[in-house]
């Protein structure tokens, strides 16, 4: 069970990490994402693309619904017809069904489609409309839009290879009426044009099928409503200048919003009004018309898109890189920001690409960096508390934050077999104790003693743990400190640290002296010994209960020390330091202290005298 649950512990951040992966494609917020960032690219991309080409689009207003009412009478389109070809267009791409004729001149528009070389019918493959009766199949195109789910026009189906003569793509065709140039459709069948042509893997798509039927690339749309456009009236009424006309490719569409012939766009997303920002079906054919001029022209640029199988490398890829940036920098917040610095850099990298037309899939790539470095902080942490809960409990105390650091750090030498393992280690050990603890105990009650106690250790445990000291253990009214354990350090600096925190420790207990007087309560005075030489340290004890222990003469000389002569005490505290400690100070700092020397003395246990000083602290209580 206990290695399930480690098992566990390392293995499930990254499992949820991948189950965030699977479950951003799955349910096609990956794409969404992609598709929002592509919309937002393209439409401040078309900002500085205005229309170039000479094609002049028609548009059927509300006005001419108004004046010719509807459906139009076929009478009508063939005086625009006549106007136009007198005009002297290149070509007309009549984008309105009209597989059934309405009025009584009929045979009209079917006598102009079936002698018109410049007129260009439409029929529509999905919905299964036929085109204009008697138009040649090499003046009929289908006029058939591509839709991503979201209903917005992304794409274009610039062709299908393998049909039968009529069925060419309606822009395409146009082009070739116009021009009488069909060497871009050939090229096409041959398999010599490199597109980019979609899949349902590449770019941002993930697994859109649709997009890898025929051969479909990005639209590439120029800025709405840059193509001149006139209505049906001012044709029939000769107000469209010739310029505009000669020579040029007329598109006839819908345009009005009654007949609901529009479509959303890149832009919509981005365009907020009072009404869905939607542009016509026959401005979309003109944008798809002008694309295929530019690579007529060779002003086309073709851009790339990473396939399937190279998204799918981008993904390992930065997954990878955001298990190595969260698992290999050794500080947290370093490795934070450089995660947030190479997902930030790849984001904008990617959107300069997509603005030159390469589009490369950023949402499952970027979430793979930021899942994975999340879930090895995740596992880091989870695995800093874990050891640092089994640091302490080795321990059997607490110890400062930067000393757990440490430990955990260099974990790996120091446990053997979930233990401390035995070492010889210079140390410098405090030993405290409170006078007269037998006296007060006797006029309070268990809780307040147990307070009073309490009150005294907040002051002295801050005071050894701030300077990388460890609180061994607590002795009924007193504690041992050590200092330079569990990890070696500068004998000279733990000698300096262990002082240090006994000016600490005066100053606190003066305070809280204060307080207990005014409380009425019993003061306090404490002795303290402090000595410093090589002590036995490890973990000792069973798998009922284990604790860190140091054992040796340098613990027994600080115990001896602080209970040595308890009458010759005077002020809140009063520290005995042997020689040994004091010979490890720095020259400067054992000059500033006020010492008392009080000689050799004998101490239980040892045959050699300690030689002893006391420090004497500003006051002359002290």
């Amino acid at each position: 069970m206990n290695r399930f649950r480690q098992l566990l512990q390392s293995t499930g951040p990254y499992l949820a990490a991948l189950g965030i992966l699977v479950l951003l494609r799955s349910t096609g917020l990956a794409q969404t994402l992609d598709l929002v960032i592509y919309d937002l690219i393209t439409s401040e991309r078309s900002k500085d693309s205005r229309q170039d080409q000479p094609i002049t689009v028609v548009g059927i207003e509300e006005s001419d619904i108004q004046r010719f009412g509807w459906p139009i009478d076929d009478s009508i389109f063939c005086e625009a017809f006549d106007a136009l070809n007198a005009s002297g267009v290149a070509a007309i791409g009549f984008d309105i069904y009209r597989d059934q004729g309405v009025g009584e001149q009929q045979q009209c528009l079917r006598d102009r489609f079936r002698d018109e070389p410049t007129l260009v019918a439409i029929f529509n493959v999905a919905a299964g409309i036929a085109a204009v009766p008697g138009t040649p199949v090499e003046r009929q195109s289908y006029n058939d839009l591509t839709l991503d789910a979201d209903g917005v026009v992304r794409r274009d189906l610039v062709h299908v290879t393998g049909q039968d003569e009529a069925t060419v793509a309606f822009p395409l065709r146009v082009l070739e009426v116009a021009t009488g140039d069909r060497s871009l459709r050939d090229a096409l069948d041959a398999g010599a044009d490199q597109g980019p042509w979609l899949s349902a893997n590449s770019g941002g798509y993930h697994n859109e099928i649709d997009a890898g039927l025929g051969m479909q690339r990005l639209m590439r749309y120029r800025e709405p409503g840059s193509f001149a456009t006139y209505t049906l009236a001012e044709i029939i009424d000769g107000e469209v200048p010739e310029a505009m006309l000669r020579d040029h490719i007329v598109l006839i569409g819908s345009t009005a919003p009654s007949l609901r012939d529009v479509f959303e766009m890149p832009h919509t997303r981005f365009n907020r009004g009072e009404r869905l920002f939607t542009i016509s079906g026959v401005e979309v054919h003109a944008n798809r018309l002008a694309t295929l001029m530019d690579e007529r022209n060779g002003s086309f640029q073709a851009g790339w898109l990473m396939p399937g199988w190279g998204n799918l490398l981008m993904v390992i890829g930065f997954a990878s890189t955001g298990l190595l940036l969260g698992e290999r920098i050794p500080k947290q917040r370093v490795s934070i920001l450089v995660v947030g610095l190479v997902a930030s850099g790849t984001a904008a990298g990617l959107s300069a690409l997509l603005w030159n037309h390469i589009w490369i899939g950023m949402a499952m790539p970027i979430t793979g960096l930021l899942s994975f470095s999340g879930a090895a902080w995740l596992r880091r942490g989870m695995e800093s508390q874990q050891h640092s809960q089994q640091i302490q409990q080795l321990l059997g105390q607490t110890t400062s934050p930067a000393v757990a650091q440490q430990l955990w750090e260099q974990r790996d030498s120091l446990l053997s077999n979930g233990r401390f393992q035995g070492q010889q280690l210079p140390i410098t050990s405090l030993f405290t104790d409170i006078a007269s603890f037998t006296t007060v105990s006797e006029s309070m009650s268990p809780p307040e003693l147990m307070d009073w106690l309490n009150r005294s250790m907040e002051i002295c445990v801050p005071a050894i743990t701030q300077r990388d000291g460890m609180v061994n253990k607590f002795t009924g009214d007193g504690m041992l400190a050590v200092f330079g354990v569990p990890l070696p350090g500068n004998p000279s600096a733990e000698a300096q640290a262990a002082i240090e925190a006994a000016f600490e420790i005066k100053e606190g207990l003066e305070n809280l002296n204060v307080k207990l007087q005014a409380e009425g309560t019993p003061t306090m005075r404490v002795r303290m010994g402090i000595h410093s030489g090589e002590a036995l340290v490890g973990s000792m004890g069973s798998t009922e209960r284990i604790e860190y222990a140091v054992i040796g003469d340098a613990v027994n000389c600080a115990s001896r020390l602080e209970s040595y002569d308890k009458n010759r005490h005077k002020g809140v505290l009063r520290v005995l330091i042997s020689s040994t400690t004091l010979e490890l100070l720095p020259t400067e700092f054992r000059q500033s202290l006020n010492l008392d020397y009080w000689g050799p003395i004998q101490v239980k246990g040892r045959e050699e005298p300690l030689e002893v000083s006391q420090l004497k602290f500003d006051n002359l209580n002290d």
